[in-house]
């Protein structure tokens, strides 16, 4: 073990973490260096640096980079109208590979030959943390604590830290959520505690950023959101940055009761998992994305897309965000963001997204060929008959052998 001299840590100041910094000084010998990583989690970060001084440590990073999230992850994942088995918008998953990334810079510009992180071996982020961090520097060592000690509840992490002087407040500490949960700018997640029995109903005291959809205000609230290449660069006309869009939506997603979900989902370790999330603002922003995409996107390119769609959840879902498969799927996609630019009308009500208009300039919609009116020659509905014979030609074939699809022909 000796040969661990520095390591990076993911430290997000909670007793796990705090743990895992006394635990790797003692069992490695080796200095500590950690990283908090302000992605929108709502909580102050700046604690965590007079946490981890308590600890000893000399190195200290504190990084704000919501805007770097939202722009650089956040956004291309938005393109695809990623959606993981049907209903997760990927809150948790497309923040690893970012966290990822930043871990290894850091020990990059410290001379670390190692990095941790507080994930669990029963866990998805375990993976993703550290495939990314072998594809961004493939000889870096990976010190994962949870696969390592004998410590396996909160219980012997409270004790640990009374053992070893480790200063954590242990009335706030018992007072904390019966739910594991995990939140950044796109989302907050709850798993853990009633939640273990997929049959029992999550508790309303439970949703920390949205009211029920009883609750929503009986007045139905509209919204109007800009489009450039795919991306959203304004709100009622407003320019706005990226984590400034996402702030907003889930301001005015959370107060109409939108975004809640709650699912059992396949983890890629192989266990099925049952969690609830909030995603307001991303909810909004998947519903208005597909509506400005369905004015401007040539029907097969569409069609492409969505085919695509779900291998390219799968990869950000598993880990695999800084995979070559990944980055050829993203070219392929932002090709397809150079047209969807426009307008989307949304009308917000108890936990519902309607699209009430949409607009563009590059739109590919036609009245003139559209209507249901006199089309003054615009389409001649003649030509149809020719291309239904033709594309029923090969079933007429069939049918014509006697290979009839009938039950009991």
């Amino acid at each position: 073990m000796s040969e661990i001299n520095k390591v990076v840590l993911a430290y997000s100041g909670g007793l796990d973490t705090s743990v895992i910094v006394r635990w790797l000084q003692d069992t490695y010998g080796c200095e500590v260096v950690t990283f908090t990583a302000d992605i929108g989690q709502g909580e102050e970060v700046e604690p965590a640096r007079a946490k981890a001084k308590a600890l000893g440590v000399k190195e200290i990073y504190v990084d704000d980079l919501r805007e770097e999230y939202v722009r650089d992850f956040v956004y291309p994942m938005f393109r695809a109208n990623t959606i993981y088995e049907g209903e997760y918008l990927l809150g948790t998953s497309i923040a690893r590979p970012l966290i990822a990334k930043r871990l290894i810079e850091i020990a990059n510009e410290t001379g670390a030959d190692a990095i941790s992180h507080g994930a669990t071996g029963k866990g998805n982020d375990q993976v993703r943390f550290e495939l990314g961090a072998y594809a961004l520097k493939p000889g870096i060592r990976v010190i994962a604590p949870w696969r390592e000690w004998d410590l396996s509840s909160r219980e012997s992490l409270m004790a640990y830290c009374e053992e070893h002087n480790i200063p954590v407040d242990f009335a706030n500490d018992k007072k904390k959520s019966p739910y594991s949960m995990d939140a950044n700018l796109l989302h907050i997640s709850y798993e853990g505690g009633i939640l273990e029995d997929p049959w029992a109903e999550a508790e309303e005291d439970m949703w920390r950023w949205s009211v029920s959809p009883e609750a929503a205000p009986d007045q139905s609230s509209y919204i109007e959101l800009g489009y450039q290449c795919g991306d959203i660069i304004a709100i009622d006309g407003q320019a706005m940055s990226p984590a400034e869009v996402l702030t907003r939506l889930n301001e005015v997603g959370g107060a109409n009761g939108i975004g809640r979900l709650d699912i059992v989902e396949n983890r890629y370790v192989g266990m099925k998992s049952r969690g609830c999330y909030e995603t307001p603002g991303g909810t909004i922003m998947l519903r208005a994305h597909r509506a400005m995409e369905s004015l401007t996107l040539d029907r097969e390119v569409a069609h492409l897309k969505d085919e695509l769609m779900p291998r390219y959840a799968n990869l950000i879902y598993n880990g695999y965000w800084w995979s070559p498969e990944r980055k050829m799927l993203q070219t392929a996609i932002d090709e397809s963001q150079a047209v969807v630019n426009g307008t989307v009308r949304l009308k917000l009500y108890k936990g519902n997204v309607a699209v009430v208009g949409r607009k563009s300039d590059d739109s590919l919609f036609d009245e003139s060929i559209a209507t249901f009116e006199d089309d003054a020659g615009a389409y001649n509905q003649a030509d149809a008959e020719g291309f239904i014979k033709l594309n029923a030609l090969r079933m007429r074939i069939a049918a014509s052998k006697g290979r009839s699809l009938l039950a009991g022909d």
